[in-house]
């Protein structure tokens, strides 16, 4: 990988995780105001929706910041070797680095692990993400 490329890439990383870092996790009230007082059968549901939704976009996060972390160490710690697929050595193509620099196996390779489509429906890029 060219050098210009890579810098770009690093560039992107830090940028995504310095913008994760300060998003924060996503707070959500409690069903009840305090010990003793009893929620309100009303906003209940939709109080525990948004805790359901908040706790999936949390953990989303911390997964994103994972993957940017072990991109920017394999970068540091070999970066003639990064943008290469883990299972079959070869270049990923930089178009799908641009869009996911954490990426580490080239599409191909990444449809074999993800088996065949079941449900008949498009795949989308979250589809990529292992």
């Amino acid at each position: 990988m060219e050098d210009d490329d890579l810098k770009i890439l690093r560039e992107r990383l830090t940028a995504r995780r310095a913008e994760l870092m300060t998003q924060g996790d996503i707070g959500v009230d409690p069903n009840r105001p305090s010990a003793v007082e009893h929620a309100d059968e009303d906003e209940q549901p939709l109080n525990e929706m948004n805790q359901v939704i908040a706790s999936k976009r949390n953990r989303m996060r911390v997964e994103e910041l994972r993957k940017i972390e072990a991109a920017l160490a394999r970068m540091a710690a070999d970066p003639e070797e990064f943008g290469l697929c883990l299972d079959c050595d070869e270049p990923i193509p930089l178009r799908r680095l641009e869009l996911m620099p954490w990426a580490t196996l080239c599409v191909p390779c990444q449809s074999k692990r993800s088996g065949p489509r079941r449900d008949g429906r498009r795949r989308h890029l979250r589809d990529f993400d292992d």
